[in-house]
């Protein structure tokens, strides 16, 4: 076995998903996400790509159906005990194999919930699923329970998250003497996804993003590599990762002397961050975050420069992204409480200038001030 918690954490956890269960008038969770496969199970791979599920019931009992690839896997990396297996073939039709598994679990006429809002269930593979069982009980879009329940994180994962933060500021430290004119954006990549694997990390959920000149002004990344100018800017978002928790960041760097721009967009950036660690708390929710930021923004003629949501919540995650469900939006109600672990960030594109400014921390709530991960302070890094 390797599973990253104890038995009485997963345990802890079931009793959460059950009691969810109950509320909702659940029989039986059909759990796709890969990340709550992980949370509940502690069983790790990267096979959610094809079809798999994990059949939760109402009494706690679970059956896994996945490929025969991913066998050894979930023996070796979690707790779960029955495993079925659907078999490669031409024309296979693994919902078919699904359906039969649940009718021999006495699942007929059953209340389902299914985890649809997941990359682990694709949109040919969901027509399948809704083609076999519409006629075999009551399906339930039920994909926020489980990520609804990760957002409260137990102490063993702030453990874990903190951690996955030291990597983060490990990232940063590889990085920055790479950072000069003639610097090597591959030579800067290298460093950082070096510091965090040899620190005993795992790979992001998502690629590191890194781009200079106009690059800067990206939010993704993209292939190519630049070389820094005398006189550049660097944006980079990464993720310090352990046990797949993700403590991320953000930083527009300067290199060479700031122009009166991106010391402008600077001072926005964190006047925002600042106001929002106000509001950052227990009392609040992931609306008002937002709001925030929208009227630092707004005050500053910079609406047009931001974007329409400002962080997410954080976690362990798989590919291809490290954010979670719940983001910093307008309009969203989700309650903020205390042991969340919230990536904020500020990000301004002014493309008409061809200026770039972000800055980003990963914060753990507390029932009072939210608790920067990072040791690293907000000040703007000129190189």
């Amino acid at each position: 076995m390797a599973q990253h918690f104890e038995r009485e954490e997963y345990g802890w956890r079931m009793r959460r998903l059950l009691d969810a269960m109950q509320d909702n008038e659940l029989d039986v969770m059909l759990l796709f996400a890969q990340e709550s496969m992980y949370w509940l199970t502690g069983y790790d791979t990267f096979g959610f790509c094809f079809f798999q599920t994990l059949i939760v019931k109402s009494d706690g009992s679970m059956r896994l159906l996945t490929r025969s690839a991913d066998l050894r896997q979930a023996r070796h990396t979690s707790i779960i005990e029955d495993i079925s297996i659907w078999t490669d073939r031409a024309n296979a039709d693994p919902t078919m194999e699904l359906k039969n598994l649940l009718n021999d679990l006495d699942l007929l006429g059953s209340r389902i919930g299914i985890e649809y809002d997941t990359h682990g269930l694709t949109g040919a593979n969901c027509r399948k699923l809704d083609n076999q069982l519409q006629s075999f009980g009551d399906l339930v879009d039920a994909s926020g329970l489980v990520s609804g329940l990760r957002l409260i994180k137990s102490p063993a994962e702030i453990d874990y998250i903190k951690t996955a933060a030291g990597l983060g500021d490990a990232a940063l430290d590889a990085a920055l003497p790479l950072i000069k004119p003639g610097g090597k954006e591959a030579d800067i990549l290298a460093a950082m996804q070096g510091a965090v694997l040899s620190g005993g990390g795992d790979y992001p959920g998502n690629e590191f993003v890194i781009g200079s000149g106009k690059d800067a002004l990206l939010c993704r990344y993209k292939s190519g590599r630049r070389v820094l100018d005398e006189n550049d800017q660097l944006t980079l978002e990464w993720a310090g990762v352990f046990a797949r928790y993700h403590a991320a960041m953000m930083r527009t760097i300067v290199i060479g002397k700031p122009t009166e721009r991106q010391l402008e967009l600077y001072d926005v950036c964190r006047e925002a961050l600042e106001e929002i660690e106000q509001v950052l708390r227990p009392g609040h929710n992931f609306g008002d975050v937002f709001s925030t930021h929208a009227k630092v923004m707004e005050e500053r003629g910079l609406t047009r420069h931001r974007l329409n949501a400002c962080g997410y919540s954080l976690g362990a995650r798989f590919t291809p992204s490290w954010m979670e469900r719940e983001m910093f939006y307008s309009g969203n109600e989700q309650n903020i409480r205390a042991d969340m672990s919230l990536f904020v960030h500020m990000i301004i594109m002014d493309s008409e200038s061809g200026t770039a400014m972000t800055l980003g921390h990963t914060y753990l709530t507390t029932d009072d001030d939210p608790a920067p991960l990072s040791a690293h302070n907000l000040d703007l890094i000129v190189r």
